[in-house]
Formats: structure tokens, sequence, C-alpha cells
């Protein structure tokens, strides 16, 4: 079959997307090599799409090749997640302008109950609390992540949403959780913020609302900079 069928490509885009989920859940860490047999046999599929979903990923920033070991999960540069956080804060002050017209007492309630999980020391009940709602809601399995894609829902901008994510999707998503999990001052900023946001929600403030969620995100990004910062000079030794 040739390599361009629509069929040969499907299965290409399909394996970049697992190997990206298994990159942003940190089962693949940073720093890790890609070995296109092991991926091969995990998979279920040929090297062949394995080779063509890791060139994907490449052109997309995920992925880097080493010299003497290949294809390895991207480190980004601090540099490069300041710049990407500060596109996204607009992006998702914009979300939240649009979703303070649309929002719901309802899905306040999920914002305020989600925003209590992430204010949890992490231990077994909180681990169980978080288990249990990414079981009724997929897409709670983090619950910072969870908090901003229901605001991005709200907003009824699907193409809003979709560069959002694109933006995120940059970095392993697993890391802004260790970030909040390995920082107990960043925490409490982050629950606080968030409580911001939510007041400015039931206050019907839109301008407020976009700008406590752009003041939040360059926050975050500062914070995971920083992380990277400090992960950057160890990742590749030993």
């Amino acid at each position: 079959m040739d390599a361009k069928t629509p069929s040969t490509s499907a299965l290409v885009d399909d394996t970049a997307a697992v190997i990206r989920g298994l990159i942003m859940s940190g089962e693949i860490p940073i720093g890790a090599q890609l070995r296109q047999a092991e991926l091969a046999t995990l998979l279920g599929v040929s090297r062949t799409p394995i080779r063509e979903a890791l060139r994907q990923l490449q052109t997309g920033g995920l992925i880097e090749v080493v010299p003497n070991r290949g294809a390895v999960v991207r480190v980004p540069a601090p540099w490069e997640v300041r710049e990407a956080y500060e596109v996204r804060a607009e992006l998702e002050g914009l979300a939240c302008e649009r979703a303070v017209r649309l929002i719901t007492a309802e899905t306040i309630d999920d914002l305020r109950a989600t925003n209590e999980i992430l204010r949890r020391k992490p231990g077994p009940e909180a681990a169980k609390e978080e288990a249990a709602r990414a079981t009724a809601s997929p897409s709670s399995y983090n619950p910072n992540d969870h908090f901003h894609t229901v605001i991005h829902h709200v907003a009824e901008n699907e193409r809003l949403a979709r560069v959002i994510k694109e933006i995120n999707e940059a970095f392993p998503r697993n890391v802004s959780a260790l970030v909040l999990r390995d920082n107990p001052r960043h925490r409490d900023e982050n629950y606080a913020e968030h409580e911001r946001i939510i007041a400015a929600f039931v206050a019907g403030d839109g301008k407020l609302a976009r700008q406590e969620m752009q003041a939040h995100v360059i926050n975050a990004g500062d914070q995971l900079a920083r992380w990277y910062e400090r992960r950057s000079a160890t990742v590749f030794k030993g």
C-alpha cells in the first residue's frame, strides 16, 4: 500500500496521538529515548508508522533528535514556555470574558469543587476523589486542566479552544501537575487565583474575569519555566 494513502495516513496520525498522550501523561518522561522497536511492540504496529509518527512529533516540537541518542522527549527552553504562556494568557482571558455571559450556576459549582481538590495537600483522599471525578468525566483526570477546559467549553468558540489546546500540548501536561504538587506555595497561589476567577464569574464581570485569568496564566507559565530551568541542567545526566 502506498505510504500516502488515507488509511496509512490515519494510522500515522493515530500512532502519533498515542505517543503524544504517553508523553503528555508523563508515562514517557522528558529526556527519555523513544526507541522505535519498543514503541512498535507496545503499540502493536510496524516501525514504519512509528517512524513517521516520530517525525510528526518532531515537527511539532515535542521531541528532538539528539546525536548518539536518537529521538528523545524534548526539554523545552524556559523562554519558550514564557512566550507560549504569554499567548495563552491572552487567549484564556478572552475565553473567560466570553464565558461570563454563558456560565451557569452548576458550572460554577463544578469549578469550585475542582479547585477544592487542587487546594488539598496531595495524599490518598485527594487521589481517591480525583479518581472518582475522572471516572465520571474523563477530561477531569487532571483537576487543573479540567478547571481551564470547562471555561473553554463554556466560551463556545471551538477555534479558540483548539488553539489553546495546541499551545498546551506543546509541553507535557504532567509537568504542570508536578509543579503544583511539589510547591505548596504555588499550589496555594493557584487556588487563590482560581477563586478570584470564580468570583469574577459570580459577579458577571467579564473584564475582571479576563484580567484575573491573564495574571493567573502568566504566573503559571513563570513557575513552569522555573521548573524547566532547574530540570534542564540535570535531565540528560547519568
